[in-house]
């Protein structure tokens, strides 16, 4: 009996690790690259579409995501050839102040290596505000990317609106409506938690977000065992519409807490943004 107990105990370690070592793999994977095409109302008369690569949840410092997996992950990007770069926060894995200095440096010499005509552009999420926000904004800056918090650049024919995290309570409506008023372009949000974009108005918006990691863990028959999201599964994963609204959501590249992915892949978006209703 002990022994037929100690076989199963063993079988059972075998089993737990092999499925530990094929998530930890699968999270390490090379991001799939998800295409689609996007309307904006706006569109300057006369400019042409722009190809936008979108990029989540890098969390640098986890088992997952070290420096030369982001490198990696860069030189993916560039062979893609965007027009402009979008990168949707969470930057660092952890919540400790002190880690998130020490991950935040490390980013700025991958991150400088981004190639886009139109610049790179991002906004910060809640593991960035966990840890240090000020570092990450520096590291970022350092890399020649823009962060937007509750703000607005032109970048081309597009005017991308910066949104704060929702998660966190960073997000304000008000100034990122302020601030799209003085910048011309047709309006393309980003942002980290898609939570926000339950508050926007029906007018035919499109919103890019991360965050959720499309559930990062999800299970035959029973779905993700978890979503960061107060709104469940509504934006779990993809392209969402809502009305006239439009909503992104990537899956990130890295994870979270646990660094295993089952079922849900690191994945990044390239999207053709041009014309659409006024």
């Amino acid at each position: 009996m002990l022994r037929r107990l100690l076989k199963l105990g063993a079988f059972g370690l075998v089993v737990a690790a092999g499925l530990f070592l094929w998530g930890w793999l699968g999270a390490r994977a090379d991001p799939i690259v998800r295409r689609a095409t996007i309307e904006l109302p706006r569109w300057p008369d006369g400019a042409a579409p722009v190809t936008v690569a979108l990029l989540s949840d890098i969390h640098i410092g986890s088992s997952v995501t070290d420096d030369g997996r982001l490198r990696r992950i860069v030189a993916q990007v560039n062979a893609l050839r965007p027009d402009l770069v979008l990168l949707a926060g969470d930057f660092v894995a952890g919540h400790d102040p002190e880690d998130g200095r020490r991950y935040a440096a490390r980013l700025t010499g991958p991150l400088s290596g981004l190639r886009a005509r139109l610049g790179v552009v991002a906004v910060l999420g809640n593991h960035d505000h966990w840890t240090d926000p000020v570092a990450v904004r520096t590291a970022l800056e350092q890399a020649r990317v823009t962060v937007v918090e509750n703000g607005a650049v032109a970048r081309g024919p597009l005017a991308i609106i910066g949104i704060g995290d929702a998660h966190t309570g960073h997000d304000s409506l008000p100034a990122v409506l302020a601030a799209f008023h003085r910048v011309k372009g047709a309006p393309l949000m980003l942002t980290h938690s898609p939570d926000v974009a339950a508050e926007l108005p029906p007018g035919g918006g499109v919103l890019l977000a991360g965050h959720t990691h499309c559930g990062q863990a999800v299970l035959p028959w029973w779905g993700p065992i978890s979503v960061p999201s107060r709104y469940g599964n509504r934006y779990l994963c993809g392209v969402i519409r809502e009305g006239r609204n439009t909503i992104v959501v990537t899956g990130g590249v890295g994870t979270s807490v646990v660094p295993l992915r089952f079922g849900a892949p690191p994945d990044l978006w390239l999207l053709t943004v041009g014309p659409g209703g006024r």
